[in-house]
C-alpha cells in the first residue's frame, strides 16, 4: 500500500529540506526521502576520523544564506524555537603566504585597508572604492538571490537603460583577472582576491566572473562567515526538527529511483526496493539535470538533451579532516585566526597557472589549499584541548596517469598535508591522530548533486547562471510539460553553497498551489 502525504521531497540536502519545511509550516504533510543513511547533503557534520571529533564534511561557513528572509528575518523560527546558533569572527579570511607575510580580511573596512597598506597604500584606497561600490549594489543582490530569477534578456535589457546599469553589466562580463588589474598593483593583493574566487570553482581568468569579488565583499562586510555552533550539520538538524514539529517525515536510506505520473502530472514516487509514496499535491526533487531524463519519463528530448549536455566545473574538489591533539600553529609573522585561510605562494602568476593546469586536466603545480580550523571559534567540535582542521584542494576528476582514485587518494592527502607544512610548524604525525579524505569520486558518492566532484552541481559560467541555471528550460524550478515536479538543489539558481535556495523553489511551488508565501510560509 502506497504512503501518501502532500508533498513527497527527493533528497534531504538543505536545498530540499528548505523547501519542505515552508510547505509544512503552511500546513501541508511533507514527506523528504534520503538515499544515503545521513541527512543533510553537503551541510553535514560527521564523526568522520574518532568519536567526539565532529568535521564538517562539506560546507563550512555559511555566508550567502545570512541574507535569506529564511535567516535574516527567521521564517521558520530556526534561530529561535530549533536551536540554530551561529558565531561570526571578526576576520572571516586570510592569506597566508609562503614569506611569512599575511594578509587579512575584516568586517570593518578601515581594518582591512590596513592590513593591504602593508602591501600598498595605493590598493587600500581602491579597496575601500570596491567596498563601497560592493555597499550601493548589495541590497540588488540579495533582491535576486533568495527567488526565482528574472528572465535573462529583460534583466539585460533593464541594465541597458542607464550608466549604472552599463558599468554592472560590463563588470559582469570580465573576469576575476580583469577586475583585480584594473583596481590593484600589488601581486599579493591580486593574488589574494583572485583565490577568494577561486574559492566559487573559477579560475581567475575565466570571463564573466568580475561580479563576484563585488558579492563577496558586500556579503563578508554586512554579515560576515556564519559558523554554525556544533558543525555546519546545524542547519541540517534545526531544519528536520522544524518538519517533523509540523507533522513531517524525514526519512533515511531510501533511494528514490522514478518520479511517477500520471497524465503529466507528478503523482509520487517509487523507491529501489519497490515502494510507492503518493503525493496529493506536488513532487520535489533534487535531481541533477544529467540524470533528470532517466527519472521522469516523457520529457521533451530537446529539454533532456540541453539538461544532459550542462557542464560541470573542471576543479574538482578533494578534503582532508583531520583530528588533532593541539591546535594548529602558523609560521606566519602574526596570530592567524580567520575562518578561511589560504595557503598562498608568493607570485600571482603561480596562482593564476595553478588553475591553468587544471583547464587542461591536469594536477596544479602548485596546490591551491584553504583551510578552516573552526575549533578556534567553537570548541564544541572536539575533546577539550584538542582541534579539527578541514584541509581542501582542486584537482582533475580524472588522472592524466589512469590510476584511480580509491587507490591514491591517500598519497595525495599526505601531499596536502606536506604542502600545509611549509605554513604551519605542527600539522605532521605528532599532531595529527586521524585523518579522512574525500577523492572526487567520495564526493560524487556522497551526494547525487556533487557529479564528477564538483560541490556546485554544474559549473557557472554565465551561461548556466539565473534564469539559465542549469538550463534555460528549466531555470524556473520546473520541467517543461510536467505538472506539479518542482527542482532544487545547488544546479538550481542562484548555484553552489549553502544559500538556502530551497526558499525559492518554496515560492514557485505556492504560486502554483494558490497559496500565499507572504502570510503561510512563516512559523507563527
Amino acid at each position: 500500500m502506497a504512503v501518501v502525504a502532500d508533498i513527497i521531497t527527493v533528497g534531504a540536502g538543505h536545498n530540499g529540506l528548505v523547501a519542505a519545511a515552508y510547505l509544512a509550516v503552511a500546513g501541508k504533510k511533507v514527506i523528504v526521502l534520503e538515499r544515503n543513511a545521513w541527512l543533510g547533503g553537503g551541510v553535514v557534520t560527521r564523526e568522520l576520523t574518532l568519536p567526539g571529533f565532529r568535521h564538517d564534511q562539506h560546507s563550512m561557513a555559511h555566508i550567502f544564506i545570512q541574507g535569506n528572509p529564511l535567516l535574516a528575518n527567521d521564517d521558520l523560527k530556526l534561530k529561535a524555537r530549533y536551536g540554530l546558533r551561529y558565531v561570526f569572527p571578526d576576520s572571516p579570511m586570510t592569506s597566508v603566504f609562503e614569506d611569512g607575510t599575511t594578509l587579512a580580511m575584516y568586517r570593518d573596512v578601515e581594518r582591512t585597508c590596513a592590513e593591504i597598506a602593508q602591501f600598498s597604500a595605493r590598493d587600500a584606497a581602491a579597496f575601500r572604492d570596491l567596498s563601497a561600490m560592493a555597499q550601493v549594489w548589495l541590497p540588488m543582490f540579495l533582491a535576486s538571490l533568495y527567488s526565482p530569477p528574472a528572465p535573462v534578456g529583460a534583466t539585460y535589457a533593464m541594465m541597458d537603460q542607464s550608466r549604472e546599469g552599463r558599468a554592472l553589466f560590463r563588470i559582469m562580463n570580465m573576469s576575476i583577472h580583469d577586475v583585480l588589474l584594473e583596481h590593484f598593483e600589488n601581486d599579493k593583493v591580486r593574488m589574494h582576491f583572485a583565490r577568494i574566487a577561486g574559492e566559487n570553482l573559477v579560475a581567475p581568468d575565466e570571463k564573466a566572473t568580475g561580479i563576484g569579488i563585488f558579492v563577496f565583499l558586500g556579503f563578508l562586510q554586512k554579515y560576515g562567515f556564519g559558523v554554525p555552533v556544533g558543525g555546519s550539520g546545524a542547519l541540517t538538524d534545526a531544519l528536520v526538527a522544524c518538519i517533523k514539529d509540523h507533522g513531517g517525515e524525514v526519512i533515511a536510506n531510501t533511494d528514490v529511483v522514478k518520479i511517477n505520473l500520471s497524465n503529466d502530472r507528478a503523482t509520487g514516487v517509487t523507491t529501489r526496493d519497490g515502494a510507492v509514496f503518493t503525493a496529493k499535491d506536488a513532487v520535489i526533487g533534487s535531481i541533477h539535470p544529467h540524470v533528470l531524463g532517466t527519472m521522469i519519463d516523457g520529457i521533451d528530448p530537446a529539454v533532456r538533451k540541453d539538461a544532459e549536455a550542462t557542464q560541470v566545473s573542471g576543479a574538482a574538489c578533494i578534503t582532508v579532516h583531520a583530528a588533532l591533539t593541539e591546535p594548529l600553529r602558523f609560521k606566519a609573522r602574526r596570530a592567524v585566526n580567520s575562518v578561511m585561510i589560504e595557503l598562498l605562494p608568493d607570485r600571482y602568476e603561480t596562482v593564476r597557472r595553478s588553475f591553468d593546469d587544471l583547464r587542461y586536466g591536469q594536477f596544479s603545480t602548485y596546490p591551491l589549499i584553504g583551510l578552516g580550523s573552526l575549533t578556534m571559534f567553537d570548541p564544541s567540535r572536539a575533546p577539550p584541548g584538542k582541534a579539527t582542521v578541514h584541509l581542501w584542494d582542486y584537482v582533475p576528476y580524472d588522472r592524466d596517469d589512469g590510476r584511480s582514485w580509491d587507490d591514491t587518494k591517500k598519497s595525495y592527502a599526505e601531499l596536502m598535508i606536506k604542502h600545509a607544512s611549509r605554513f604551519i610548524d605542527n600539522i605532521d604525525s605528532d599532531n595529527i591522530i586521524a585523518y579522512h579524505c574525500d577523492s572526487p569520486v567520495d564526493m560524487e558518492r556522497t551526494s547525487a548533486s556533487f557529479v564528477r566532484g564538483d560541490l556546485h552541481g554544474v559549473a557557472m559560467p554565465i551561461y548556466q547562471q539565473g534564469a539559465h541555471r542549469p538550463t534555460p528550460d528549466l531555470g524556473q524550478y520546473v520541467v517543461p510539460g510536467v505538472e506539479r515536479f518542482y527542482l532544487v538543489g545547488p544546479f538550481q539558481h542562484p548555484g553552489g553553497g549553502v544559500f538556502g535556495a530551497g526558499r525559492a523553489t518554496a515560492m514557485k511551488m505556492f504560486d502554483d498551489l494558490r497559496m500565499d508565501f507572504q502570510k503561510q510560509g512563516k512559523a507563527a
